[in-house]
């Protein structure tokens, strides 16, 4: 594993909270690294880690549930500033001797905030504020030594305080962007009770990242699966500026890929960055076995074996391999931690990347493991690639083959290529592209009779599904204007030949997926 050396970092204890993650970006958005780990974790482990600081994130479940997610009490003892949130608040209360009531109607909403103590974590900050509530206990006793340093406008305990311990709590989420100075309370966090600097940047994890690949892997060979994705070419291209030639990039063309991706590909490794590139054309292969397959994860995991069979094939070529390279994210880490540790949580096949290639005896190198995507972008942008790669939308592993309901056949393959092309085109027009997550068409496997001319023709239906999100986990529909869609609706109905209907996908995530499958 790629590890930098951040002068300072943060330990979020993740008890279950769906803003985990965003708490890690958060801190991160302020230049200081953060890790997430499991609440469990030992006081012994945290302490040789020397972290500067420990945030205790909020947990959807209630504090008297027999779960009952604590953590290792030794935390309080180490001397590490500590900040709760929302649960981790209520955590602090009970562990240290405080008492916490359950309510049966909770606040999930909007609420009004007023100040009582305005130092530390409360400095510079207005006398109230709105922040978001999401509970259903609060604090009805405070842990000796602890102070009330907001309350809301029924006197309920909005933050806890001791300062003398740098031991803080707060019941709403100031990660979220609906608490106003939500970033404010923290960087004080951060900066006035921990005493972090402003580290972590583009240009120094550019710099420790390229160094420990050197260090890590030598002179000897690493190997990398090549996508048309963002994670994929930045993975690529930094390993390459480490090990140069040593690197051998294979990009395999499984005839999914949207119109002129691969084109695109092609002249960036070839031209621009002159990677050790080899391209192999399996498109024919892949289309065979998908032949007669409708179901979504049939599918996938079609595409998952024919790759690594493809990708063994051509490992066995190139000699004195010792490294397989990934470009794999902070968010996958995290999720593929966490699902193991449940039982009822189920990812689709094509996100598991972690035991991919494990058959084969590499060592894994993911010098990409500790960012999340707006950080992958950020150093693209440093490493000097264009903007049709950098603010490129997520996009399946499975490609087209997934934006197709039903079979997968040339000429569906042709028509939604054709579809998909003049959406983008359309929503780059109008400057939507970098603020929409997804944008995209899907074939349905259904016909209408359209009129052309005299004559009546049974032609495809396809739907567009635009949406906007911070990480993929919640998503809504993007309200696009009546006059884009009516534009979008035009050119495909009368450029791409088999379309004869358009619609609009208004749902959001949940209940529905982003994808449709």
């Amino acid at each position: 594993m790629i590890k930098t050396k951040p002068k300072a970092f943060i330990l979020i204890l993740d008890f279950g909270s769906q803003y985990t993650q965003l708490i890690a970006r958060r801190v991160r958005e302020n230049r200081v690294y953060s890790q997430v780990l499991p609440y469990n974790i030992s006081a012994k482990e945290i302490k040789s880690m020397g972290c500067k600081g420990i945030i205790l994130s909020g947990d959807p479940t209630s504090i008297y549930d027999k779960r009952d997610p604590f953590p290792d009490k030794g935390i309080f003892k180490l001397g590490i500033p500590i900040l709760g949130i929302c649960y981790g608040m209520q955590v602090i209360a009970k562990i240290l001797g405080g008492k916490i009531k359950e309510v049966s109607q909770g606040e999930f909403s909007k609420t009004e905030v007023f100040v009582d103590d305005m130092q530390d974590i409360f400095s510079q900050l207005p006398g109230n504020f709105t922040c978001w509530m999401s509970h259903r206990n609060y604090v009805s006793k405070l842990p000796k030594g602890f102070i009330v340093s907001a309350h809301t406008l029924n006197n309920m305990i909005a933050a806890i305080s001791c300062p003398q311990r740098k031991i803080y709590g707060v019941q709403f989420h100031p990660e979220v962007i609906h608490t106003a100075k939500g970033n404010q309370i923290i960087a004080n966090f951060l900066f006035k009770i921990c005493g972090c600097y402003p580290s972590w940047t583009v240009q120094s994890f550019i710099k420790e990242t390229i160094d420990s690949i050197k260090k890590t892997v030598g002179k000897k060979r690493v190997i990398l699966d090549l996508s048309a994705g963002i994670d994929s070419i930045v993975c690529a291209i930094l390993i390459h500026k480490a090990v140069g030639r040593n690197l051998k990039c294979i990009f395999i063309d499984n005839g999914l890929l949207r119109k002129e991706e691969t084109q695109q590909i092609k002249r960036l490794f070839t031209r621009q960055f002159k990677l050790n590139f080899k391209y192999i054309d399996r498109s024919k292969r892949f289309l065979q076995r998908l032949r007669s397959v409708v179901e979504p994860e049939e599918k996938r995991k079609i595409i998952k074996d024919e790759f690594i069979r493809i990708f063994e094939e051509e490992a066995k070529k190139t000699k004195n391999i010792e490294f397989l390279a990934q470009g794999t994210l902070y968010p996958d880490v995290i999720e593929s931690f966490f699902l193991k540790k449940t039982s009822s949580s189920c990812i689709n096949s094509h996100r598991n990347v972690e035991n991919l290639f494990s058959h084969i005896k590499f060592k894994l190198l993911e010098p990409l493991k500790e960012l999340f995507k707006d950080e992958v972008r950020q150093i693209a942008k440093e490493l000097g690639l264009p903007d049709e790669i950098i603010w490129h939308q997520p996009f399946p592993g499975a490609g087209l083959a997934i934006r197709i309901i039903g079979e997968v056949t040339e000429e569906r393959l042709k028509i939604l290529r054709e579809v998909d092309r003049r959406l983008i085109e359309e929503i780059k027009k109008a400057n939507l592209y970098e603020n929409v997550w997804q944008s995209f068409a899907i074939l349905l496997p259904i016909k209408t009779i359209g009129i052309t001319g005299d004559k009546h023709i049974s032609e495809y239906v396809v739907a567009i599904r635009c949406v906007e999100s911070q990480n993929g986990m919640t998503a809504d529909w993007v309200k696009l204007p009546y006059d884009l869609l009516e534009r979008i609706s035009n050119r495909i109905i009368n450029e791409v030949k088999g379309v004869n209907r358009v619609v609009y996908d208004i749902s959001s995530k949940p209940p529905a997926t982003i994808e449709w499958e």
